[in-house]
């Protein structure tokens, strides 16, 4: 890895161990176990650390404060669902970013929150415009995308777009995505709004790693990690196994791009 956090100048890592990976079963760290991983990860040159959710309370947004306080490199980030109040206690700990998780599958919209789609929209628009309105950089989560549909969440993009968010972020949420059907996915949503994507796979059939080098393979450029694998079920995408595998992979990617023309 480079001195930006950066793989080959292709990848960016998010680690999200101490937010994803720690609900992980049975996994709870302290105040100080926090701050010390986030130091690892500061001092290994990860691009982006997601910190915590302010809105979980006091303790919580101490921690991400402390974190703030401690790192050098690493840009801090905070999680919120989409809600003002969630926003608002993200901006009491002055992170570099806001990352606001929106629901996108017709499941959790209507069936899991007894809502419809302009209400997200509605609502994202709100939440978005609460951050950007601060000063804050905001990434927005496409929460359940692998179960969405793609001309939604190409809707949506066009809807924050307007707000200058430049990323989103591609969620396997329940675990159910291949790596067959990423690449068109993550390839569709990149030719119809150029914005840049982050890869968050989850781990419930092995496939975390090669879902994260299949959507890099298609353009997008960051990918979720956590230390170990950890995370919800069967965990997140393993930093250390992601690190050691993805030069290899950009190497041999870069080779048969080559030969093809």
């Amino acid at each position: 890895m480079n001195s930006q956090g950066k793989f080959n100048k292709d990848i960016y890592i998010v680690d999200t161990t101490l937010r994803d990976g720690e609900q992980c079963a049975g996994k709870a760290f302290s105040i100080d176990e926090k701050i010390e991983i986030a130091k690892y990860m500061d001092e290994n040159n990860i691009y982006q650390i997601e910190a915590g959710i302010p809105a979980m309370g006091d303790l919580e947004k101490e921690c991400i404060k402390r974190i703030l306080v401690a790192r050098k490199k690493s840009l801090i980030s905070t999680w919120n669902r989409m809600n003002k109040n969630d926003i608002l206690n993200s901006i009491d700990c002055k992170p570099d970013i806001i990352h606001i998780s929106v629901p996108t599958s017709d499941i959790q919209i209507y069936s899991n929150l007894g809502k419809d789609k302009i209400w997200v929209e509605e609502n994202l628009r709100e939440c978005v415009y609460l951050a950007k309105n601060n000063g804050y950089e905001v990434t927005i989560g496409f929460e359940d995308a692998s179960r969405a549909d793609i001309n939604y969440l190409i809707n949506l993009c066009k809807i924050v777009k307007k707000f200058d968010v430049k990323r989103v972020r591609y969620a396997d949420t329940i675990g159910i995505l291949m790596p067959s059907i990423v690449g068109g996915a993550v390839k569709t949503i990149i030719d119809n709004t150029s914005i840049e994507i982050e890869i968050h796979a989850h781990n419930d059939f092995g496939m975390a790693i090669p879902i994260s080098l299949e959507a890099v393979k298609n353009g997008a450029k960051y990918v979720d990690c956590t230390l170990d694998g950890i995370g919800e079920r069967t965990g997140n995408c393993n930093l250390q196994e992601f690190i050691r595998i993805s030069d290899v992979f950009l190497e041999r990617n870069k080779k048969l791009v080559k030969n093809n023309f």
